[in-house]
């Protein structure tokens, strides 16, 4: 048995994320978001045309947390990940980066 401390503890088999698996230990900096977004709106041009406002208006809040240097928008970013999540199909690179997105800020 191990002496590491799991913190939380919430059973046999999640250890320390409330039954979450999740392995974020870091948010990325505001310049790796801003490439992940790039390449969903990159991937909503190919994939779903008729989403590629939901990707424009993340790409816009993080631009403009780069200019004025506050915190995203998470509520307008979260409402348009969530659009473009229930439009996309699994297994495409839009719904990927989505997810990635959706991790990557702890919504």
């Amino acid at each position: 048995m191990s002496t590491y401390n799991f913190e939380n503890v919430n059973g046999p088999a999640n250890f320390g994320d409330h039954g979450r698996i999740q392995i974020n230990h870091t948010t990325p900096d505001l310049a790796t978001l801003m490439q992940v977004a790039d390449r969903l709106t990159e991937a909503l041009h190919a994939e779903y045309p008729g989403l590629v406002r939901s990707g424009e208006v993340i790409q816009g809040e993080l631009a403009l947390s780069a200019e004025d240097g506050l915190p995203p928008n998470r509520g307008r970013i979260r409402s348009a990940l969530e659009t473009i999540a229930i439009g996309a199909s699994a297994g495409s690179a839009s719904l990927t980066f989505t997810q990635h997105l959706l991790n990557a800020l702890g919504l």
